[in-house]
């Protein structure tokens, strides 16, 4: 069996924001993995106040992608899509370090299994490594617009160590076939930052494939390096698109529920958390997010789903 047979080609493809030096961490555990045929694509979203240029001197085999506006994180991963040459997509943030054989099981799961449209990793916190961040997700409360990562938080003793259906991959570390790419299309530019692989996963799943966590394959995760653990930014976007992903998956009787359900409790609860702790910027950056849909109502573009 020659190489090309045994180890199909995989694009690895990250995105880098005001990051070049983590970006470097993550490439320099990518050159010591065992998996022989890949290649790395970096995307950079217009960094301001760093130069992603030495991530190319560095690793002169890096194609690197330099965008003259930040896009966003979607957007980012989209551009690596569009120049992926691989048979399989591994889309990895950039605050990630890999041991040596984590890519085999994952691309070894997707080959055996053609009815697998997306594999994630186990994930574990890079600053305690037994301890874990991700072995799967449950599903998703279509009335609170909330799940949960299985497994946060517990060490890691084995007790994830199976291989299951999950209903969503880890935006951090997933795989995913190129044909099913060209099926589904690229992850919405409306989400910008958060819950896009949650969306994406949906289409995924509606295109007829199953999403699995692979307990034999584990990345290390420096968590939320580049938007600050409760930045405004954050703050905006996952509430902004918590209200996106339900009006883009929640449909019928259902839909209506949830509406109501945000708008007369998560809503006002959330808002009153903040000014309960004095937060007055994180109040304002809270209802910019919600007073964004009412500036959108009718956009058709919250419902595009653009192809490769």
């Amino acid at each position: 069996m020659d190489e090309a047979t045994k180890y199909p080609f995989v694009s690895i493809i990250t995105v880098n924001y005001n990051q070049s030096e983590v970006t470097c961490a993550l490439i320099a555990s990518l050159h010591q993995i065992t998996y022989p045929n890949f290649e790395i694509i970096v995307i950079d979203n217009a960094s301001p106040s760093d130069s992603p240029k030495i991530i190319k001197e560095r690793f002169p085999n890096v194609i690197l992608v330099e965008n003259p506006i930040n896009y966003g994180f979607a957007a980012g991963n989209n551009y690596g899509l569009m120049r992926a040459r691989g048979e399989y997509i591994l889309l990895i943030n950039n605050d990630i370090e890999v041991p040596r054989n984590f890519l085999e099981p994952l691309v070894d799961k997707l080959r055996s299994h053609p009815e697998i449209g997306a594999v994630s990793p186990k994930i574990k916190y890079f600053y305690q490594p037994d301890t874990i961040q991700y072995a799967g997700y449950t599903p998703m409360n279509y009335l609170t617009m909330r799940n949960f990562a299985i497994g946060h938080g517990e060490k890691d003793q084995g007790q994830y160590d199976e291989d299951r259906e999950t209903f969503y991959a880890h935006g951090a570390a997933m795989l995913v076939p190129m044909e099913v790419v060209k099926k589904v299309g690229l992850m919405s530019y409306i989400f910008f930052l958060y819950y896009e692989e949650a969306d994406w996963c949906e289409r995924i799943k509606k295109a007829g494939y199953k999403i699995y966590y692979v307990h034999n394959s584990y990345v290390l995760h420096k968590e939320s390096v580049s938007t600050g653990k409760l930045s405004n930014l954050k703050i905006y976007y996952l509430n902004r698109n918590r209200l996106v992903f339900m009006r883009r998956n929640v449909n019928g009787s259902l839909f209506y529920k949830g509406l109501a359900y945000q708008l007369l409790v998560a809503i006002p609860k959330n808002a009153l958390n903040f000014l309960r702790k004095g937060n007055v910027s994180a109040f304002h950056t809270y209802y910019k997010a919600i007073g964004w849909h009412l500036l959108h109502l009718f956009d058709p573009v919250i419902y595009e789903n653009p192809m490769l």
